[in-house]
């Protein structure tokens, strides 16, 4: 039996419990495990899965304990830094991979939301001084059709058709971000899971995001490239990191999906043009034109 199969075959509740009782334990052993140094921001659904497990293949470079992405700086940041530092791996394993290794172990964790969330960019740069963080960019009207059927398909979508959803956006987002940004405690649903024409104008979120931590910590990479030329792009992630090439590494897409509806000429033809401005200014961030308008 594959150990996909295993887990499916875990009861809900069962898994349930054994992560809460894990990450209660990491939480009490907080004080002995290391903070990351390098955040995967997003974008969603631009890619972020498939570097994270490329990514966690390097032996310097540590995944957290539990789960990919633990949200804390985004939707979490009520729980307080023991329970953030208890999702990570301890500092005598930290130590003993530098032995290991001759390097100095990196720790990460992958939560695409974060380049979104209005204050959690401020919060990172203050909990986590130097930091370093990679965000990975596709096409924008590609990457609102993937996100929209993502979330139908999680069931966190009532509109099934990708139009109507646009058109929905700007009404289930007015005032939104203000009221985030207002009041550290809300929480929105809308913001996260519904924003499919905005989360592609990328350059609006990386400025503040190096206001924030400063541009040379922070690595934009085109998944276009990462997915047609991975052994490239993941080198100059290592470059990025200061660290080198060690063993075999395995590059694969993972999280695609299938669309519940399909996109009409006219709505590819109207986002294509809303993005032109966008991806020009994003063109400087990538050091060249993005894939998409090649």
């Amino acid at each position: 039996m594959s150990q996909r199969t295993l887990r499916e075959r875990i009861p809900s509740q069962l898994k349930a419990a054994v992560g809460h009782s894990s990450r209660t334990f990491g939480r009490m052993t907080a004080a002995s495990r290391i903070l990351p140094g390098l955040l995967i921001c997003g974008g969603q659904r631009c890619g972020t899965t498939s570097l994270y497990r490329a990514l966690a293949q390097h032996p310097a470079i540590l995944k957290p304990v539990f789960h990919k992405g633990v949200h804390y700086f985004d939707t979490n940041y009520g729980r307080g830094p023991a329970w953030y530092r208890g999702h990570f791996p301890t500092r005598a394993g930290a130590r003993r991979i530098a032995e290991h290794t001759g390097l100095a172990p990196v720790g990460f964790e992958s939560s695409p939301y974060y380049l979104y969330h209005p204050l959690a960019a401020e919060r990172f740069a203050r909990d986590l001084p130097g930091v370093k963080v990679i965000v990975l960019v596709r096409d924008p009207v590609e990457r609102a059709w993937s996100h929209h059927a993502h979330e139908v398909a999680r069931g966190f979508e009532p509109i099934a058709d990708f139009e109507a959803a646009v058109e929905a956006e700007a009404e289930r987002l007015d005032g939104v971000e203000e009221r985030l940004r207002a009041d550290p405690e809300l929480y929105s649903f809308d913001h996260q899971h519904h924003a499919y024409t905005a989360r592609g104008q990328y350059a609006d979120y990386l400025e503040p995001l190096a206001a924030h931590v400063g541009r040379d910590r922070v690595l934009v990479l085109d998944s276009g490239e990462f997915f047609t030329r991975p052994e490239d792009a993941f080198e100059r992630v290592l470059r990025f990191l200061g660290l080198p090439w060690i063993g075999e590494f395995a590059f694969a897409r993972h999280n695609a999906r299938g669309r519940p509806s399909p996109m009409s000429d006219s709505l590819r033809a109207l986002l294509t043009d809303h993005y032109q401005t966008h991806d020009e200014r994003l063109a400087d961030w990538l050091g060249s034109v993005p894939s998409w308008r090649r």
